[in-house]
């Protein structure tokens, strides 16, 4: 591990250095008070605007305390070449305004560059050296001419900004960020003079929630500038994320631009957390940061290519600051790492003449460019110097280089999001300007046609125009701020395109809206995403783990962030028919789920019809039944005066088999779509018809027992022998089950209902019978006469009487009791359109048990023995 950090220490010199020739300097410590910024454009004017760029930077050795202050390490300048068009857009947008006559007639604006080094030290000097005369360091005191500065646009980034407004606020003079700021860098105070040319960052932040949620990314590594304003980012972001479901694996913290060795072990740290993002299965990395802080990630990803480094291949979306800020020895190196990346760019357009302007600029366009020189030799890979006399390896510049030339990864020639900013930033002055001179006209002119105050015009003048300001810039779009001084616009959804020449291009894939509806915000067309080549262009996924399906719920792991979770399956009457829900719904009552679990289904209505097997089976046997029924009551009647009839009271016969035939048509109540009128019949006709069988059965055993005792000596029985015995025993049974049917009736009358429960599938039509208690009561009473009947028959079944058909009895209420038995277990365990089947078969059963125990054995004697019809024969077999 040691000897991979010397090389990477080697390699780190030769990157940023191998360009250059370092040496020592001798800095005094005194230094003179009119020393100038070394790297400034001045373009003289009536009115001065300002801006500080970051376009130049040293690299210093770190401060140790230990020795004199002035022995610092310092390279030659290192120019970050695309930053240079910065310069070129206020150049451009000074020259179309003052070539327009419409805007600002008779009044030339003029210009200031100067460098902020990336250092708070020479950005307050750089901003002190604009409030001072033009070639004097005396900030606030007029010893020259001085120079008419009205505004301020400036800086890059956060640091810079803040390090701009620190000073020029206490003048009020507007300054119009054309970078970045974080709010939490200033107060009401330090930011009233602020006009912000990007949207409030929170808008962005919201946008990318849009974009995982859009691409249904939950699972995503943070790659955060290691300084206040990462920490920031991670505050603000990180609760927003977990709100909507996304989770990030781990956050790697990348350097900042910094002194020399700091920034030495910052990158020799990289390789560690870059590994760890290579492996992880997080396919996108969500990357906040500046232009300064990506030039310490490409870096890094440059290093680790000369080691034993797995492909980094990932999504990477990043906020709208981020750029391919490259340096002249940067021109070969690979951008595939980022093909296919993501990124929010404020919403821009290319002005009309902006890249026949760049393509007019030559080293000596302008005298005053001090940016030129070291732009020009690393763009170009040559020197201004001979180099016979200062022994320069490189080229000579012939001065007629053309900037389309250059590589795209070092400068562009289409307008890039910050130019666009700072273009929009001058003529944002210049409208508000105009405004001034128009309200100033109005009140006072002179012969000339100008008002003479308007050379002194005081820059906190400036802002209730500013506030106010509303133009539409050359390129189409509005420009107008919000009362925070925001400008009011998108972003452009943006695809780096990289291609193996080293070039990259960006593509408008989307819009981000902050004022269009709610959901609409963000506008993609995905198929013109172009994503990383290890992806064959199919949307990556991102998550912790396999997305749950359709029929299965998230199920959260213990210990483990909520994005990992299990998947288990819906419980049993529940559906999920999304991915990766938090909990599955339940059915309606009328649906069932399918077997999948992911899908309801509608329940199908449930009864027993005549149109299906069951239902006319039972039909059938039914009437069958009641035929049979009706054949042995007419054989009755037909062989009404022979003995074997006689001696069975036929009256009473008659009334068992009219009862037994209502009993076999009973069922057809019970079939189809149950009806209130139908409820009402069902189990009441049929305990009522059943219970004048049951008491006539009685009847007929009474009155054999009776018979028999009347015959002893001296019994008083014999008056009770008769007719009227049999029809009261048959009404009094029979009257105490109607008493009972009509008692359910009135207080808790059976009605249709609807069971959507106990079948999956099915909606089960039925009776309710509204009272259990009355129900079982009910059944209970046949039982109770069954029972009797069993009892009395089975004591008479031997009496010694010609034509004693109680053994016939007892067998008959042996198989109706045994029947009915079976029936209550039977009953209660089955559902629907079976419990009603169950109970038409049991009816069934039980009646022709009783008509074939006690009629089959007479209507054999009757139709076919004839013979034995008689009385002789009948006692004969007795005996």
């Amino acid at each position: 591990m040691l000897i991979t950090r010397k090389i990477l220490v080697l390699l780190l010199l030769l990157v940023l250095l191998g360009h250059a020739v370092c040496k020592k300097q001798s800095v005094p410590c005194t230094i003179a008070v009119d020393l100038p910024i070394p790297h400034a454009f001045y373009q003289p004017g009536n009115l001065i605007i300002g801006e500080i760029v970051s376009q130049v930077f040293y690299i210093y050795d770190t401060p140790s305390f230990k020795e004199q202050p002035a022995q610092l390490f310092v390279s030659e300048p290192i120019s970050l070449l695309k930053n240079y068009q910065h310069n070129l857009a206020l150049a451009f947008a000074v020259k179309e305004i003052n070539e327009n006559p419409n805007i600002l007639p008779n009044i030339t604006l003029g210009f200031h560059i100067l460098n902020s080094y990336y250092s708070a030290k020479m950005t307050t000097k750089a901003t002190l050296s604009l409030l001072s005369s033009q070639h004097n360091f005396v900030p606030n005191f007029k010893c020259d001419t001085q120079s008419n500065l009205i505004a301020v646009i400036g800086g890059l980034s956060s640091e810079v900004s803040a390090d701009i407004a620190t000073t020029i606020t206490i003048y009020k003079i507007p300054q119009l960020i054309y970078g970045s700021f974080s709010p939490v860098q200033g107060n009401k105070w330090l930011v009233s003079s602020m006009y912000q040319m990007v949207p409030n960052e929170d808008i962005q932040y919201m946008g990318f929630i849009h974009l995982f949620q859009h691409f249904r990314w939950t699972w995503i590594a943070l790659v955060v500038v290691n300084d206040d304003n990462g920490d920031r980012f991670l505050q603000i972001i990180v609760p927003m994320l977990y709100e909507r479901g996304i989770c990030f694996n781990f956050t790697v913290r990348i350097l900042q631009q910094n002194y020399f060795e700091d920034m030495m072990e910052e990158i020799l740290k990289q390789p560690e957390y870059l590994i760890v993002l290579a492996q992880t299965k997080a396919n996108v990395c969500f990357v906040y940061g500046e232009s300064s802080s990506m030039f310490g990630l490409r870096v890094s990803l440059f290093l680790v290519t000369f080691i034993s480094f797995p492909p980094l291949h990932k999504v990477w979306i990043v906020t709208c600051h981020w750029d391919f800020e490259s340096i002249s020895i940067q021109r070969n190196w690979d951008l595939e790492t980022f093909h296919g990346a993501l990124s929010l760019a404020v919403h821009s357009n290319q002005p009309p003449g902006f890249q026949t302007f760049l393509q007019s600029i030559s080293l000596s366009w302008s005298k005053g460019d001090g940016f030129i020189q070291p732009f020009w030799e690393q763009a170009f890979s040559c020197s201004l110097r001979n180099p016979d006399v200062h022994g320069d390896s490189k080229k000579m510049c012939t001065g007629e280089e053309k900037l389309d030339s250059i590589p795209v990864v070092l400068f562009e020639m289409s307008m890039t999001g910050h130019s666009y900013n700072v273009y929009n930033a001058a003529y944002a002055v210049a409208h508000a300007l105009h405004a001034i001179y128009i309200f100033r006209s109005k009140r006072r002119t002179t012969e000339e046609g100008q008002s003479p105050e308007f050379y002194n015009v005081r820059p906190w003048q400036l802002h209730y125009f500013l506030r106010s300001v509303s133009f539409n810039n050359s390129a189409g779009d509005t420009v107008c701020f919000d009362e925070n001084g925001e400008v009011k616009a998108g972003f452009d959804v943006t695809n780096w395109v990289t291609f193996s020449n080293g070039s990259f291009a960006r593509v408008k894939v989307g819009r981000l809206d902050p004022q269009a509806p709610p959901g609409k915000e963000l506008i993609l067309n995905d198929d013109q995403i172009v994503w990383h080549r290890t992806f064959n262009q199919v949307v990556p996924l991102s998550i912790c783990n396999e997305n749950c399906h359709p029929g299965y719920s998230r199920k959260k792991k213990e210990g483990e962030n909520f994005c990992c979770y299990d998947c288990a399956q819906c419980p049993k009457g529940t559906i999920s028919q999304e991915e990766d829900l938090d909990a599955c719904v339940k059915c309606p009552e009328d649906h069932y789920a399918n077997n999948n679990r992911n899908q309801c289904i509608p329940k199908v209505l449930s009864f027993l019809s005549y149109k299906e097997l069951l239902g006319i089976t039972l039909v059938v046997l039914a009437v069958t039944l009641a035929v049979v029924t009706v054949l042995v009551l007419g054989i009755f009647i037909k062989h009404h005066e022979t003995p074997i009839v006689k001696a069975n009271n036929w009256s009473l016969t008659y009334i068992l088999l009219l009862s037994l035939l209502l009993c076999f048509l009973c069922p057809l109540i019970f079939i189809e779509q149950p009806g209130k009128i139908t409820c009402l019949l069902r189990q009441t006709t049929f305990a009522v018809v059943f219970s004048v069988a049951l008491s006539t059965v009685l009847a007929k055993t009474t009155t054999v027992v009776l018979a028999f005792m009347a015959t002893q000596p001296g019994s008083k029985i014999k008056k009770w022998i008769g007719k009227r015995m049999g029809n009261s025993v048959v009404l009094f049974g029979s009257f105490i089950q109607a008493g009972l049917c009509t008692l359910w009736l009135s207080t808790s009358p059976p009605f249709p209902d609807m069971d959507m429960q106990s079948i999956t599938g099915e909606i089960i039509l039925q009776c309710n019978e509204g009272s259990a208690v009355m129900f079982y009561c009910v059944l209970g009473y046949m039982g109770f006469l069954a029972i009797v009947s069993f009892i009395v028959a089975f004591l008479a079944r031997k009496l010694p009487d010609s034509f004693n058909e109680a053994k016939f009895i007892t067998f008959s209420m042996l198989v109706f009791c045994s029947v009915w038995l079976s029936f209550v277990p039977t009953y209660l365990s089955t559902k629907g359109k079976s419990m009603v089947a169950v109970e038409i078969f049991t009816i069934l059963a039980s009646s022709a048990g009783l008509l074939g125990c006690i009629f089959c054995p007479k209507c054999y004697i009757i139709v076919l023995r004839p013979e034995l019809n008689n009385r002789d024969q009948l006692i004969r077999r007795k005996r």
